[in-house]
């Protein structure tokens, strides 16, 4: 039995309307189908798709939350600015007018799930995971930390460098009506709100088979649609202090883009594996000492970074944060060629998305000189907020808070 925080047993959320009735059986139905196909292991499927169940059967209309006499008042108070944010990105970010976001559930843990991420020892591509639904994606999610880790060491075992992230959102693409999570709401209210956007984002364009691509687009959406939320609700002073803190992540971000590409130099050479393998301990060492001066540097402090560093940094932490943000100031360069205009942005993204993976990558994954006269042009990036993660309690960091990349936690 469900005990809430005073040992109270907890009372079971009621699933308020056929539709969501209809929604949790479809979130069973989505991966018995994946299951069938044979693609992956059918206890892994069978764990999503009992998680995915839960989700939706213990969620609650927002509106019947709000009116609840039992519901704390910080609860109600969140809430209401989830409904506002959920308006504002219907109305001024042009994103989805749909059932997400209408619901909450909670969870009674600190992520709804937690993603497995792992890079062979001595290459820092991620090891890929293919699913009818997602495609194939660079993490598997499980519900139970357990779980998580227990797959985490038999990859660890093989020979991998493996990370464990807990996750606080994630998207199923608009299959299903994805609730507002009790596992979003520690991060503040402007995280919430970033969560919102960036989530809905991925409904309005995922490429399967392209993490980079689909959460580069979802963080530029997320940036300019935080922005644009403060500004409506007239809070500069938080814009500014949430550009500063952007600027200090994607600082984070760049020491660990220059680190993999050192390695992937160094993986590619014809040293010896032994030899191989000291040259990669000393450049995750020096890549510690510059996180650490950096962070001295911007009087800024990074508990994720701090818990990464104490455990071994390795190939899987570069890839974590590089699916984030290796395509991102492509990105920015479109949206400022379309003069910040959303829908003429999301038409252009929807445009490159029909290309082949390579011109993609040559678009917005390359540095603004190798990116064409178009990216030429367009140097400057539109600042924004990172992915995540801002003002998780126990993490400072681009991943720290950090959604599943794009889809359901499994398929």
């Amino acid at each position: 039995m469900l005990t809430d925080p005073s040992g109270r047993p907890a009372r079971r959320a009621r699933t308020s309307s056929p539709r969501l009735c209809r929604a949790a059986r479809a979130a069973v139905a989505l991966v018995t189908l994946a299951t069938l196909s044979g693609c992956a292991s059918t206890l892994y499927l069978m764990q999503a798709a009992v998680g995915e169940w839960h989700v939706i059967h213990d969620s609650r209309p927002v509106v019947d939350v709000i009116d609840d006499p039992q519901a704390s008042q910080a609860l109600v108070l969140e809430l209401g600015k989830v409904r506002s944010a959920r308006r504002f990105a219907s109305q001024h970010l042009d994103l989805p007018n749909n059932d997400t976001y209408r619901t909450y559930v909670n969870l009674h843990r600190r992520y709804v799930v937690w993603n497995v991420v792992a890079a062979p020892k001595f290459s820092v591509k991620p090891k890929l995971w293919c699913f009818p639904i997602a495609g194939c994606v660079a993490y598997r999610g499980y519900f139970h930390q357990r779980s998580a880790r227990s797959f985490a060491a038999r990859l660890k075992r093989q020979g991998y460098d493996v990370l464990v992230e807990g996750v606080p959102a994630y998207s199923t693409l608009g299959r299903l009506p994805d609730p507002v999570m009790s596992t979003m709401m520690r991060y503040g209210s402007d995280e919430l709100a970033a969560m919102i956007f960036h989530e809905l984002a991925h409904q309005l364009l995922y490429v399967p088979n392209d993490s980079r691509f689909d959460e580069a687009f979802a963080m530029t959406v997320e940036n300019v649609g935080l922005k644009r939320w403060l500004r409506y609700r007239h809070e500069p002073q938080r814009i500014a202090e949430f550009e500063q803190m952007d600027a200090a992540d994607r600082a984070l971000a760049a020491l660990l883009r220059s680190t993999r590409d050192q390695l992937a130099r160094l993986y590619a050479s014809d040293l010896s594996r032994p030899r191989m393998l000291q040259r990669k301990q000393a450049a995750f060492r020096h890549l510690a000492g510059q996180i650490r001066a950096l962070e001295k540097r911007l009087h800024v402090r990074a508990p994720l970074y701090d818990r990464w560093i104490r455990r071994g940094l390795n190939n899987a932490d570069l890839v974590s944060v590089g699916t984030y943000y290796d395509c991102l100031p492509g990105f920015e360069r479109l949206l400022q060629r379309e003069h910040g205009n959303l829908p003429h942005f999301y038409a252009a993204a929807r445009r490159l998305a029909q290309e082949p993976k390579a011109q993609r990558d040559r678009q917005v994954c390359s540095a603004p000189d190798q990116a064409g006269n178009a990216g030429r042009q367009h140097r400057s990036g539109i600042q924004g907020p990172i992915t995540t993660k801002r003002a998780d309690p126990e993490a400072r960091s681009p991943t720290a808070a950090r959604r599943t990349p794009a889809s359901m936690p499994s398929p």
